[in-house]
């Protein structure tokens, strides 16, 4: 990977995590700062959370994994406080738009906390109604969700949303925008050598 700019705070994207850690006598293990410092240095895809409805909002966030093919199901963490924990509790359906490696500008809108709420929260991304959902897609991501709401669990300070995937889509080609000890990053592009293996750059060897 590569930096891509200016330091940015690890909890850029809003749904980042950091629970407070505990020994079995609980005393505390690491300060929220320490654990924030350690989980970021977990490389991760970002995205933007976004929900319909008469007041859309979207939120950056990196707290999103794949969880089932059969059923189809995601999940995302969002913190209780944020926007977005009502908007998807009220809408009950939401969507993830998987950023490319030329949207850190829409990674940095998203995760403003100055920024407007509402549609004016979209003023200057490209973005359609998702057909399903309403929730907002963000426009040339590398891949887009839909999802309808399938179960809310308990997380410490946020609640972790699962989502029945309703549809999908994705780009042909493109790189991805990354997050990693509180900056964001573009993948180095790999070179080869003769017999084709990677010989710099890229992630290393597969396991």
């Amino acid at each position: 990977m590569r930096g891509a700019g200016t330091t940015v705070a690890a909890d850029a994207a809003e749904g980042a995590q950091t629970p407070d850690a505990a020994d079995a006598d609980g005393t505390a293990a690491a300060t929220p700062a320490e654990l924030r410092g350690c989980f970021g240095m977990f490389a991760t895809g970002i995205t933007v959370l976004t929900a319909g409805g008469e007041s859309p909002c979207g939120m950056t966030a990196n707290s999103f994994t794949s969880v089932s093919l059969d059923p189809a199901l995601v999940l995302v963490c969002v913190q209780h406080d944020a926007v977005m924990h009502k908007a998807i509790l009220s809408e009950e359906k939401f969507a993830i738009s998987v950023l490319a490696a030329h949207q850190e500008a829409v990674a940095r809108r998203f995760a403003d906390r100055t920024r407007p709420r509402g549609r004016r929260e979209f003023e200057g991304v490209r973005w359609r109604p998702g057909a399903l959902t309403g929730a907002p897609l963000v426009a040339d991501t590398l891949a887009w969700i839909e999802c309808g709401l399938a179960a809310v669990h308990d997380g410490g300070d946020h609640s972790i949303f699962v989502g029945s995937v309703l549809d999908t889509g994705r780009a042909e080609a493109g790189d991805a925008l990354l997050f990693f000890r509180g900056k964001y990053h573009r993948l180095e592009p790999q070179s080869h050598d003769r017999d084709g293996a990677a010989t710099r750059g890229g992630a290393g060897d597969s396991a």
